[in-house]
């Protein structure tokens, strides 16, 4: 029954309240993305540090990262449910809470078991976080011309997040003590918070149904273990037997979970919207994007410190033109978009980055920084900025606005799972080939076999034995550690830049030509049907 008197009056001032304050809400939604984003890569920077300070090994501070990657991405589909129900500003803030709980932790922990137990703090904090904000920005732009806008800036910031993160980590390394990189996440929060209880409405699905509970179950159980084997795989193998299991028992979840929810009446993920191809390519180009993100980021952050010998510091300013071009180009791809359609434009973006990859896969050892490195990260992030931006708007076109919260959340968990997937393949492929060519090459050098095993293990283990080799072999060890992670990383960007095209190839197939025609708008903003007053 539609609702009239002084309630519709007072509701109706409250809508129009809310669409004049909508781009603060934006502003208000990408500080938090911002945040929770950059921490996502923050702490790499610290590793050493961390193993000097805290004792950490390989293998601890290994976890250091990936418990925040396993926790984050394990939670998000549960999370984005829980959102839709009970209101998805209200997680958003509780989210925001516990991070800046969790935050403190980290800063202050004096073990390596308690910044361990801090980061999958964190991680259970972004989880509540990430789907709420693009849930709360789907819900406040009603027009579908400023949505894609809204979603273009949010995305934009989402990428560049996660390249800044090198940046801020090594210049506040430079100049305090560790725990600095978790410390200055609170004053941060404490003004997303503010501005959140202000501006943020609430929203939530006003037809939610039964909770899924067993659904919500086999999501964590699904995501967890697959970013879990993802992880562990190159060093276990990926045809070891942890690896086997764990891809197994994934799809066995994952066959569960389809079963199960194909026969709720109201499933925490209708899989159905698997089979609009708005929402199948537009995520598997998303995943690909990641894919290709953090395999750059952990290819040049070596090349930089290790072959080129820049500071923390320098070697994340070094990576700033990516950041730059996704910020100026993410929003530009969405306007690009109204005019070319969706798949012409995240199929040239995903062709960019193969390009940008391919342009990297033929940079020599002293490549020149503006003629080679600049331009491969430009095309890089001019590609990222255009795939996706429009990929994740081709995802929330094809659900009902009430589902948003789960939308956004699948959106959040195949980047993750793009991204752990680029890590460890990247990290594997480039690993193997620098393994191969470093053993040829001491081979025909005179250096013995189980010291060139050792240094198989990573260019920092050549490097360092380069340096305790008889005086004669130095020199031409050393030229030849760094050419043998040159050809790693030759092998690493084609790897990716073939995923690139995998991924355009399936975005021009399967995504629509044109963006979906927006419905002719009122004359005054109508209200979302899922936000809500205030509780």
């Amino acid at each position: 029954m539609a609702r009239s008197g002084p309630f519709a009056a007072d509701m109706a001032v409250t809508m129009a309240a809310l669409h004049r304050r909508r781009w603060l809400i934006l502003a208000t939604l990408c500080l938090s993305v911002l945040l929770v984003a950059i921490d996502n890569t923050i702490v790499n920077v610290a590793l050493p540090t961390l193993n000097r300070q805290l004792g950490a090994t390989t293998s601890q501070l290994q976890w250091v990262v990936d418990i925040y990657t396993v926790c984050f991405a394990g939670l998000l589909l549960f999370f984005g449910n829980i959102g839709d129900r009970h209101g998805r500003k209200r997680l958003l803030q509780i989210g925001l809470v516990l991070f800046a709980i969790a935050s403190y932790g980290a800063a202050r922990s004096t073990s390596v078991g308690e910044l361990v137990a801090a980061r999958a703090a964190m991680g259970v904090s972004v989880a509540l976080i990430y789907p709420s904000t693009l849930a709360l920005l789907a819900a406040v732009f009603t027009s579908r011309q400023e949505k894609a806008i809204a979603i273009g800036v949010w995305s934009g910031v989402s990428g560049l997040a996660v390249a800044l993160g090198p940046v801020a980590g090594g210049a506040l390394l430079e100049h305090f003590w560790w725990g600095s990189i978790f410390m200055v996440n609170l004053p941060v929060i404490a003004v997303a918070l503010v501005a959140g209880a202000v501006l943020l409405p609430e929203s939530r699905d006003p037809s939610p149904g039964r909770f899924d509970g067993v659904g919500g179950l086999l999501s964590i159980a699904i995501v967890g273990l697959l970013i879990w084997t993802i992880i562990e795989a190159p060093g276990r193998g990926w045809t070891g037997a942890a690896s086997v299991a764990g891809f197994t028992g994934s799809a066995a979840l994952l066959t569960a979970f389809s079963w199960w929810e194909s026969r709720r009446v109201s499933p925490l993920l209708d899989i159905r919207y698997f089979r609009n191809p708005r929402f199948s390519a537009g995520s598997a180009a998303i995943s690909m994007a990641f894919f290709g993100l953090y395999g750059f980021i952990f290819m040049i952050t070596m090349y930089f410190q290790l072959v080129r010998g820049y500071s923390t510091l320098k070697a994340g300013t070094a990576t700033l033109p990516f950041a730059a071009v996704m910020a100026a180009l993410s929003p530009l791809a969405i306007v690009i978009m109204k005019r070319t359609g969706t798949k012409l434009v995240v199929t040239v973006g995903m062709l960019m980055m193969a390009a940008g990859f391919l342009v990297a896969a033929n940079a020599p050892v002293h490549a020149d920084y503006w003629r080679v490195v600049v331009v491969s990260m430009c095309l890089m992030a001019a590609g990222m900025a255009l795939a996706t931006g429009p990929a994740t708007d081709a995802i929330l076109a094809a659900l009902p606005v009430a589902k948003a919260g789960v939308g956004s959340a699948v959106n959040d968990t195949i980047r993750e799972l793009g991204g752990a997937l680029g890590v460890a393949v990247v990290g594997s492929v480039l690993s193997w080939s620098f393994g191969t060519h470093l053993a040829s090459s001491w081979a025909r050098l005179g250096v013995p076999g189980a010291v060139t095993k050792t240094g198989q293990e990573s260019l920092g283990s050549a490097l360092a034995i380069t340096r305790h080799l008889p005086a004669p072999a130095i020199a031409p060890a050393a030229r030849a550690a760094g050419d043998s992670f040159m050809a790693g990383l030759h092998t690493g960007s084609v790897t990716v830049a073939g995923a690139c095209v995998l991924a355009a190839v399936v975005a021009a197939v399967f995504l629509p030509p044109r963006d979906r025609p927006e419905p002719a708008r009122p004359q005054r903003p109508e209200p979302a049907t899922d936000l809500v007053e205030a509780d």
